[in-house]
């Protein structure tokens, strides 16, 4: 009989793959009823393929108060890789300050003219309106746990700020840095939505509230 050959799917594969597409469809049912928002964390899912890995609900919220604090009245705040914490700032509508999101993944540009498109692998590729020293304050998360990655990332941050820094990497790139951009490990420990093999930590250059 032909029919044997034919691969068949064991009653657990199919069960689960039975949970993803119903998962799938819950969470397109969640997009399209009314009420949507389309800041909210998830709403743009993680794509691993491009190292992404959103922060937590509550992380992201204290990234962004932070961020508003440091940047004063009428700041200017700059999310380098760190699209939870622009969708963040952007759920607390009616906050005197502005945000603009740079980063790598097209599927950002759903946010219009805040959003820019951002390679790490060239740091100063950027729209001449993105005037140098334009920004309060520049909150990064570098895609990759390597030197070179900080480094150029860090050419973008040094650019864009006029002098305030909120680093968010790996505990391991403690000393490069202090290296590429004098900050200092703080207290406060994010949590990704996923929980991630290597501890992450924040750093920054100012007297902040995260200690």
């Amino acid at each position: 009989d032909d029919d044997d050959d034919i691969p068949q799917l064991s009653s657990h594969t199919l069960a689960a793959l039975q949970e993803f597409y119903l998962e799938q469809q819950q969470r397109e049912g969640m997009k399209t009823s009314q009420g949507f928002n389309q800041y909210s964390i998830g709403s743009i899912e993680e794509d691993w393929q491009l190292s992404q890995f959103w922060y937590s609900d509550e992380t992201a919220s204290c990234l962004a108060q932070e961020a508003v604090v440091a940047a004063g009245e009428g700041g200017r705040i700059a999310c380098v890789s760190a699209p939870s914490v622009y969708q963040k700032l952007k759920e607390l509508d009616g906050k005197d300050f502005s945000v603009c999101i740079l980063e790598y993944d097209r599927r950002f540009s759903v946010y219009g003219e805040e959003f820019i498109f951002y390679d790490y692998n060239q740091p100063l590729n950027l729209p001449e309106n993105l005037l140098p020293h334009s920004f309060d304050i520049v909150i990064a998360d570098p895609p990759y746990l390597s030197e070179e990655c900080l480094q150029k990332t860090a050419e973008t941050i040094k650019y864009l700020t006029k002098e305030k820094i909120l680093l968010c990497t790996g505990a391991v790139m403690e000393e490069q840095a202090a290296k590429h951009l004098g900050v200092k490990m703080c207290r406060f420990i994010p949590k990704h939505s996923r929980n991630l093999a290597n501890e992450f930590r924040c750093y920054v250059n100012y007297a902040s509230g995260l200690d």
